[in-house]
């Protein structure tokens, strides 16, 4: 559309944040909620270090000085999310206006190396909703794409064309060749360009979508509250096809609610931004959240990886409302396939979330969104902890075992120092830790056994057996998961960066050789701590069996977990079923066969070359090319003799490379040129 620019500055963290809205104190059922989290949180640490040191005795030794640190920050983790769900008691839904406002919408999503059918079926779904919610005139779509692979960007052109036919929406589609700042920088030029045209922005990944009743309530609660300006809904795993994903998908649809309630209950108006499936104020966005180039190289230098967690609190520290809303329900997002695709997105979670080490401290964030900083570090550093606790506890096991003990350290003494270790009290500690992890699991499950959840599911019994079968399946995943963080951690802090690459949205079951490379150092792990605590302590083999369990089947567990047909076994045999397979939501099904239509039946160069009316579609969206020296356009000088040189349009596409093919279909000279050679 005609550009429509808005100033976006990149904020300085030093400086004073601009003007905002006047703060706020928090509601009554906020403070009540913190006061539960953290009042509870702390009171659980104190009570683990305690009982620790007198599981100790008088006299710890220096192993036990140094297992104790990790088993505190260990046992009050999992004690904040207990807590932390707890509060969610207190929460008060949010309400929505019966006046819906008059703001512009713009729907927005990036997409970087994606299937455009199935991306922009679930934005031709949506479109449907919006129009039945009577926004279709005050909303449009836009497409901003960063993708660099000629075959990806024809046929985004192919699929965009084809959904405008139908839309009721207007749809817009823009691809930009620097790309500058990742995700966060695509955003960023959107606004800058045709911000001012917009009044709220959705953000959308190419895998999410909300209802169109989502964004109506959510644009009449923001008109309402002149000084929200973002709201986060929670997205619900949907399309799991494997094991692995189906496993994520029922947990997060069963333990999530609860879990989000509590979050928003604490948070209040400091909430969180998870980066898509929300409704951002445009023009407090632009003010506020220009992200600068951090000074340094990658990994903690250069573009800001987690940059949601960050506008957030920029948001925030100027005095916008930054809200949770959990009762919106109807937002939806795929989940990764493989327990190896995990860990690619967690790599990249990772040094996002430690490049906020850098700017917790920044001048006038709030004290609520510092603390979202460090949930997010610790999320990932609790990995290392945990398995330093391990190794230590092992260590301190094996000196108990291998030496002896002095009775009478000093020449003249008396009476004899027994070591002294409280093995029963150690016991419940155990016990009470295992209670704070599970409860939550089984206050979740007794809480969809009273309500219509567990009959959408497949009935009580089925719930609970997919509960089992979660806890199981995640206590095998759980400690390989750490070792794959813990060198993670290792990774950023020797100064390799993660890169960016496009998400795998499908999986496919890894070939032995694959998981055998991946997770070889996993097993051998495994099985030197099995040999080594074999013989020295068999007796600790039944706590360690878990752990042990994990790493030495992780190679099985990585590829079966992958596979869609264990996944439909599950499926057919009740388990892991959520509510969203048994009855799809209306925009779930709709895109569906949105994505159908707009699938391609054969390679878009190829059908650009044989059908006139698609190739003048695809030079309609390309943007206009700017002035470049000779250098710059080395690609298109190869790719215009190459084209000359040959006698078909297929040999042509033979001839060029991958630069030269983005060339030939970013150029409409070339492409006319190209068109004109017989096929």
């Amino acid at each position: 559309p005609p550009e429509a620019p808005l100033a976006m500055p990149a904020q300085d963290f030093r400086a004073t944040p601009p003007p905002g809205p006047a703060p706020q104190p928090p509601a009554r059922e906020v403070v009540w909620a913190r006061l539960i989290t953290f009042g509870g949180t702390a009171l659980i640490v104190l009570v683990g270090f305690w009982q620790m040191m007198l599981v100790f005795g008088d006299r710890p030794q220096l192993l036990q000085w140094l297992l104790l640190p990790f088993f505190t920050l260990t046992f009050g983790w999992v004690g904040f999310s207990f807590c932390s769900m707890l509060a969610g008691l207190v929460a008060r839904a949010p309400q929505t206006p019966a006046d819906p406002g008059t703001a512009r919408v713009a729907v927005v999503m990036p997409v970087y190396h994606e299937d455009p059918a199935d991306s922009l079926g679930l934005l031709a779904a949506l479109a449907d909703e919006l129009d039945q919610a009577g926004m279709a005139r005050r909303a449009e779509i836009f497409v901003l794409s960063d993708s660099r692979d000629p075959d990806y960007f024809a046929a985004e052109t192919l699929a965009v064309a084809a959904l405008r036919e139908t839309c009721p929406l207007p749809v817009w589609y823009r691809r930009r060749t620097d790309n500058t700042g990742r995700k966060a920088g695509n955003i960023a030029e959107f606004v800058r360009r045709w911000g001012g045209r917009y009044d709220q922005m959705v953000v959308l990944d190419a895998d999410s979508v909300v209802s169109g009743d989502a964004i109506r309530q959510m644009s009449a609660r923001m008109a309402a509250d002149p000084a929200l300006a973002l709201i986060q809904t929670i997205p619900m795993l949907v399309g799991g096809q494997t094991l692995f994903s189906r496993v994520i998908q029922f947990a997060g649809r069963v333990y999530g609610p609860p879990i989000a309630r509590g979050v928003a209950a604490w948070s209040g108006d400091d909430g969180n931004f998870w980066g898509h499936n929300a409704m951002i104020r445009v023009a407090a966005f632009a003010a506020c959240c220009g992200l600068p180039e951090l000074p340094g190289k990658p990994p903690f230098g250069g573009t800001i990886l987690s940059h949601d967690f960050v506008e957030a609190a920029l948001l925030r520290r100027a005095g916008w409302k930054v809200r949770l809303d959990w009762d919106l329900r109807a937002s939806y997002e795929g989940s990764p396939p493989t327990l190896l695709d995990m860990a690619v997105r967690e790599r990249r979670w990772a040094q996002g979330n430690l490049q906020h080490l850098r700017l917790i401290g920044a001048r006038g964030f709030s004290w609520v969104s510092r603390l979202h900083f460090t949930i997010g570090v610790l999320g990932f550093l609790m990995s290392p902890i945990w398995l330093s606790m391990i190794l230590v506890g092992l260590a301190l096991t094996a000196k108990v075992i291998l030496s002896r003990p002095e009775y009478f350290p000093q020449t003249y003494q008396l009476f004899p120092d027994w070591p002294t270790f409280d093995s029963v009290r150690m016991t419940w500690l155990f016990a009470a830790a295992m209670a704070l992890l599970l409860v939550p699991k089984f206050v979740a499950v007794g809480r969809a056994w009273r309500r219509p959840l567990a009959e959408n599911v497949g009935g009580r019994s089925r719930i609970l057996a997919s509960a089992l079968f979660e806890i199981v399946m995640s206590a095998l995943i759980a400690p390989v998961q750490m070792l794959i963080q813990t060198r993670q951690i290792a990774e950023i802090l020797q100064g390799r960066n993660s890169g960016w690459e496009s998400q795998v949205r499908k999986g496919s079951m890894p070939p032995w050789g694959l998981v055998l490379r991946r997770h070889g150092i996993h097993v051998a792990s495994g099985l030197a701590i099995l040999l080594v605590v074999a013989f020295l302590a068999p007796g600790q083999l039944i706590w360690l069996s878990p752990i042990l369990a994990g790493l030495i089947l992780s190679p099985a567990i990585s590829r079966w977990s992958a596979s869609p047909v264990f996944g439909r076994w599950a499926r057919m045999a009740g388990l892991l079923v959520t509510p969203e397979e048994r009855q799809p939501p209306e925009v779930l099904s709709a895109a569906l066969a949105q994505t159908r239509r707009l699938r391609l039946d054969e390679d878009a160069a190829t059908l650009l070359g044989r059908d006139p009316a698609a190739l003048s579609r695809h030079v309609a969206l390309l943007a206009p090319l700017p002035e470049r020296p000779a250098a710059r356009r080395l690609p298109a000088i190869a790719a215009e003799a190459k084209i000359a040189a040959a006698s078909s349009q297929a040999e042509a596409l033979s001839f060029l490379d991958r630069a030269e093919r983005a060339a030939l279909l970013s150029d409409p000279r070339l492409l006319e040129r190209w068109a004109a050679l017989p096929r």
